[in-house]
């Protein structure tokens, strides 16, 4: 076998943290290889929406890929809010941003994950960055000393550290305790259609809480080109004691649906449906370990309620960057150095993923969810929660105020 080549760091998975991980190493002149087993262009199965995150994760590791997506109008559609209607068909409107009128764009977009991971592969190139697609890690052997990544038979690495950007049922996550629990993980459906009728004329993206579907949702996400995503979600744990057929229960809504079907009935599906799940945020997990970190769905890091995933994994990956950043400085990878990563992400993350399975919760009960949406349309207080979510904004004191609850429940 050749001798193994050294680089400081191996990201094994190059979708949302992968790349951005990548393009923040490079922003940093930190050589790294970036491995996946995919070509890229290539689908990935995703409700689609990126979100302010994902604007606030580039802008700090190469703000030039924004300007990008604006400027690639037929891909990106501008978003500006989210619609949730609750059970009892209440509709609450909510804008990702509260100053709209200063924006000189949106805070959010919606695009196929062919052409956005794309594109941030594409923006990976560079002399920092050594490219592997098409490529399987066969086996990662890491101790306190030392770590050995194997391709195959004639390509190896060691690297100082390793960040698995992969998925949550890796072989390095099982190994280092993030498994895939029902309580916390989430079955997904998605299917393309053209020709949904009713859809935002601002890009708002749609989250129906329907009865049959809860704790989950029905989602409708318009496109450009007149594409709509549709989709449905649902705690793995609900489809399983229930024997949920999700595919059947998708259909249902699409055809049967009081308010839903009427939207539907010029539609034509461009595609049949596809599943993928999602690892949820939970619950805290340990993500940084001697010469290993996690990162994106390895991280478990998806928010329970939204299902906000590419955001919060760029997220972490702008972390992981300046963590390594730190540890190539000192050259220290150990589990003492590395430990800031998990603080820093869940210090960032953790407060809105709280309270996010909170609403989960809640959900299980439509009266609970009926009763605060039909609030939340007089609430300003709610509306700035939610809006606050996607903007970034620090909501850590309000979160632990047990006035602030009291304030969104009864008006006051």
């Amino acid at each position: 076998m050749p001798k193994s080549k050294h680089v400081k760091v191996a990201i094994i998975g190059a979708g949302p943290a992968g790349s951005t991980l990548s393009m923040g190493l490079t922003k940093n002149k930190i050589d790294h290889v970036l491995i996946d087993k995919a070509t890229f262009p290539r689908d990935k199965i995703c409700g689609d929406a990126l979100s302010g995150k994902v604007v606030y994760a580039l802008n700090r590791v190469k703000p030039d890929v924004v300007d990008q997506i604006v400027s690639k109008k037929q891909e990106y559609l501008p978003s500006w809010g989210i619609t949730f209607v609750a059970p009892n068909g209440k509709r609450l409107d909510i804008p990702f941003t509260t100053d709209k009128t200063n924006q000189k764009q949106a805070p959010g977009f919606i695009a196929t994950r062919s052409d956005f991971d794309n594109l941030l592969v594409e923006n990976t190139n560079s002399a920092y960055c050594t490219a592997m697609f098409g490529s399987e890690v066969k086996s990662t052997h890491i101790t306190p000393y030392k770590v050995f990544v194997e391709i195959d038979d004639e390509q190896s690495f060691t690297p100082d550290i390793v960040v698995d950007c992969s998925v949550v049922r890796s072989d390095l996550a099982k190994d280092h305790g993030i498994e895939m629990e029902l309580n916390h993980y989430c079955a997904g459906l998605r299917q393309y259609y053209q020709g949904v009728e009713g859809l935002s004329d601002e890009g708002y993206i749609e989250l129906h809480f329907i009865n049959d579907v809860l704790p989950g949702y029905f989602w409708i996400f318009p496109m450009t080109n007149g594409r709509v995503n549709v989709g449905i979600g649902m705690l793995s744990a609900s489809v399983s004691k229930d024997k949920v057929n999700l595919k059947a229960l998708m259909n249902k809504i699409v055809k049967e649906h009081p308010l839903i079907s009427k939207r539907f009935k010029n539609a034509k599906p461009l595609e049949s449906v596809k599943g993928w799940g999602l690892p949820l945020g939970s619950k805290k997990r340990q993500l940084s370990f001697d010469r290993l970190l996690f990162c994106g769905d390895a991280a478990s890091i998806i928010d329970p309620f939204t299902g906000e995933g590419i955001g919060n994994a760029m997220i972490s990956a702008k972390y992981a960057s300046d963590v390594i950043v730190e540890a190539v400085l000192h050259d220290d990878f150990s589990s003492a150095r590395l430990q800031s990563y998990t603080d820093k992400v869940y210090h960032h993350l953790w407060p809105e993923l709280n309270m996010s399975h909170k609403l989960q919760k809640m959900v299980k009960y439509p009266w609970l969810f009926n009763f605060v949406a039909n609030k939340g349309t007089k609430s300003k207080e709610f509306k700035i929660l939610l809006t606050s979510m996607f903007e970034n904004v620090d909501l850590r004191k309000k979160f632990r105020d047990p006035r602030f609850y009291f304030r969104l429940l009864f008006n006051r």
